[in-house]
């Protein structure tokens, strides 16, 4: 049987691989419906806000105590300014460098943060897995790619990509702190729909009913499935794991986004993502025998 937090540890992961199918389909939207990036982003978190608190709502009464509010608001802000800073560092960068600056540096921020406010000890498993990780990702993501030229909208991207990732380590451990007082589906819920309030202005945008109307299938895979579904999920498995060993393990998105593009659309993983994807599994592999531990 498993332990508490193995079984979080998995949920993680899944959720992870869940959010590693976004850039498959994210890239279907803009051929197929010229989707743009911000509206993908603000549709996905209307429809997981509203599938969201229908499931939190289906539990009970959603009520969220005065003192608590204003955590529910920061976490939706953080989560909104993820949405709305990746996407845009993606444009300036391309994929790779944002996911390189941005996923790569959130498990290090997360581990600083957690240890400065939730007193989390890293231990030096932890540690050593973060590294692996850390470097399996970068190898996976870079493989035979080369830098971009250092143009202001490079910087401005890598700027974007950083302040994703501080916003989604914030929200990581902000979350966790909050679910000692919060059951994790009311927190889901109430989180995402902030996040879709501080977004909904994208939506009015000119050409977006179009996109909407050409992209729904995917868009309605992106909101229930890789939001929704892997964020209640993710929310429920913070509740058993350390915030610094969930942002190792939230490090499977890249290696699924990865896998699918050399499975699906001919990518060439190469060398560097062989050694990657190892160093990866590795990090995983000492997540799981410390949990189990």
């Amino acid at each position: 049987m498993l332990t508490s937090p193995t079984r979080g540890l998995a949920l993680i992961c899944l959720a992870a691989v869940s959010w590693g199918t976004t850039g498959s389909v994210t890239a279907v939207l803009v051929e197929r419906a010229g989707a743009g990036a911000l509206v993908i982003g603000a549709v996905r978190m209307v429809l997981a806000a509203v599938l969201l608190l229908l499931l939190a709502r289906a539990g009970g009464p959603i009520r969220i105590a005065r003192a608590d509010r204003w955590r529910c608001a920061a976490l939706g802000v953080c989560m909104a300014a993820f949405q709305a800073c990746y996407f845009s560092a993606v444009t300036r960068t391309g994929v790779a460098i944002a996911a390189l600056i941005a996923i790569c540096s959130a498990p290090l921020i997360i581990a600083v943060v957690a240890a400065a406010t939730l007193g989390e000890r890293v231990t030096a498993r932890v540690a050593l897995a973060l590294g692996l990780g850390v470097a399996g990702t970068a190898l996976l993501i870079v493989g035979p790619r080369t830098a971009a030229d250092l143009s202001p909208r490079f910087v401005t991207g890598v700027v974007l990509a950083l302040v994703a990732a501080l916003a989604y380590a914030l929200y990581v451990v902000l979350a966790k702190a909050t679910l000692a007082r919060i059951a994790p589906l009311p927190l889901a819920g109430v989180t995402f729909t902030v996040a879709a309030l501080v977004l909904a202005p994208v939506l009015a945008g000119p050409g977006v009913a179009q996109q909407i109307a050409l992209g729904w299938p995917w868009l309605l895979y992106l909101g229930a499935v890789t939001t929704a579904g892997a964020y209640a999920i993710y929310t429920i498995g913070l509740r058993d794991v350390t915030a610094s060993v969930a942002g190792v393990a939230s490090l499977m998105e890249p290696l699924t986004a990865t896998l699918l593009g050399v499975c699906l659309f001919g990518e060439r993983l190469g060398a560097a993502g062989v050694i990657g994807a190892v160093l990866l599994f590795a990090a995983l592999g000492l997540l799981l025998t410390r949990e189990a531990a």
